[in-house]
């Protein structure tokens, strides 16, 4: 996707040579009419899928979900990283090892919202080592659910996850792969 690739050289920061940071309007500054364009790119992707829930994880990608799920006209589902007092009765669980935080977190979704009747498409801002889609996997799996596929907006092509997740038989779209990045250098992309 030419504007996000535009964006990332504009105003994406490299910090060492694995972080990039889109704080500016991706994960913390939000800039809406891009991710309005990323979610109709994600709906161009897979339509005809039937997806019927976009699934995420906490925090960094509820936006990017939320107008995803407005292209296909279906609602968001995102892990939880804690069990809270406002989810009440079973839920999958899993184990996310964050990249960005360096902890492991138990995610968690309720059965009331994801079961063998959907179809579901994940989707996230960043897939590096591809933990958080191992783990949103899971809980398709656990639910019965089909997988439409994984739509992240910012692929690091130079780190394992993607290769292993589409290894799986996962179909990934990422609309920026990163073939390598420095502080010096900047961004590379893989397209």
């Amino acid at each position: 996707m030419e504007l996000l690739k535009q964006r990332i050289r504009q105003d994406g920061t490299v910090k060492g040579n694995d972080v990039l940071k889109v704080d500016s309007f991706l994960n913390h500054q939000i800039d809406v009419a891009l991710l309005e364009e990323i979610g109709r790119e994600f709906q161009r992707r897979f339509a005809g899928c039937g997806v019927n829930k976009i699934l995420t994880i906490e925090a960094s990608g509820i936006g990017i979900a939320c107008l995803t799920a407005q292209s296909f006209r279906c609602p968001v589902v995102f892990a939880k990283k804690s069990q809270t007092k406002n989810i009440a009765g079973e839920v999958y669980t899993t184990k996310v090892e964050s990249f960005t935080h360096g902890r492991v977190y138990d995610v968690i979704v309720s059965k009331r919202f994801l079961g063998p009747e959907d179809c579901v498409l994940i989707v996230d801002d960043f897939l590096a080592n591809g933990a958080a889609l191992d783990g949103l996997i899971d809980l398709v799996e656990q639910s019965g659910a089909k997988l439409a596929g994984a739509g992240v907006v910012i692929e690091k092509a130079f780190q394992p996850g993607g290769d292993r997740i589409r290894a799986r038989g996962v179909r990934v779209e990422a609309l920026a792969r990163v073939k390598s990045m420095s502080e010096e250098n900047g961004v590379k992309f893989a397209d």
